[in-house]
């Protein structure tokens, strides 16, 4: 327990000196917030009923698709992990102590956010914060999975990045936090349906939880778990 503890402490700290956890998590998502939150009240003054929403979406799946991966690729890509082997350390120390570090500056983005657009741009307030932050939560896990994957299945930050991206870049548009997906094609309805940010922004914005949305979302983030179980197993006999 005590070494765990330590390697929590550890990599928060290697987080708070890590650049890409800087931007990825905090530095682009409060970027995108002061300026598309702005142009999102004034364009359309009804934005202001879910900019808390969706402005977390953007923020969770940036600091998930974009931030984890990386960090992934070092560990499992390097030195790190034969230096794991060597002392026998489980490997998946690495991705457990990531995906908890990553999940906790994404719930202090979230609170942020939450804090400061009913102050600057008069956002209004979820009716029930509790199905808020439990939607935050379960969307940073599941989004954490998704990553997780791609962290552990690419060779080189190179293409971790190239990924994330491809992925990032639907996820958002097809989410309905840019514009309300009645707008969108069916097809495009559908597709991002495939992505978490679309069930995530749905679930914040419910009323109450329900299956249908978590359903999918619990689905995704089991798939997501049983892929990294495969993926761990094939670095380990590498």
């Amino acid at each position: 327990m005590n070494g765990f503890l330590y390697g929590v402490i550890l990599q928060w700290k290697l987080d708070l000196r890590s650049r890409t956890m800087l931007i990825t998590c905090y530095a682009v998502p409060l970027l995108f917030f002061g300026v598309m939150g702005g142009i999102f009240t004034a364009v359309m003054p009804e934005s202001r009923e879910t900019l808390i929403q969706s402005m977390s979406v953007f923020a969770v799946t940036m600091g998930a698709l974009i931030g984890l991966p990386p960090s992934l690729v070092e560990i499992y890509r390097s030195d790190v992990k034969n230096a794991y082997q060597a002392n026998g350390v489980p490997l998946s120390l690495g991705l457990i102590l990531c995906n908890m570090s990553a999940f906790v500056h994404l719930l202090i983005m979230g609170a942020v956010l939450y804090g400061a657009a009913p102050v600057l741009f008069d956002a209004r307030l979820p009716e029930r914060p509790e199905v808020y932050f439990g939607g935050l939560a379960v969307l940073t896990a599941v989004s954490l999975g998704v990553a997780s994957v791609i962290g552990l299945a690419v060779k080189d930050t190179a293409n971790a990045s190239m990924i994330s991206i491809l992925l990032f870049l639907p996820s958002t548009m097809l989410s309905g936090i840019m514009f309300p997906r009645e707008m969108l094609p069916e097809v495009f309805t559908a597709a991002g349906k495939l992505f978490p940010a679309a069930w995530g922004y749905e679930l914040m914005t419910a009323p109450a939880v329900s299956l249908r949305t978590l359903g999918p979302l619990l689905g995704i983030f089991l798939a997501a778990c049983a892929a990294c179980g495969v993926l761990l197993r094939r670095i380990r006999t590498r």
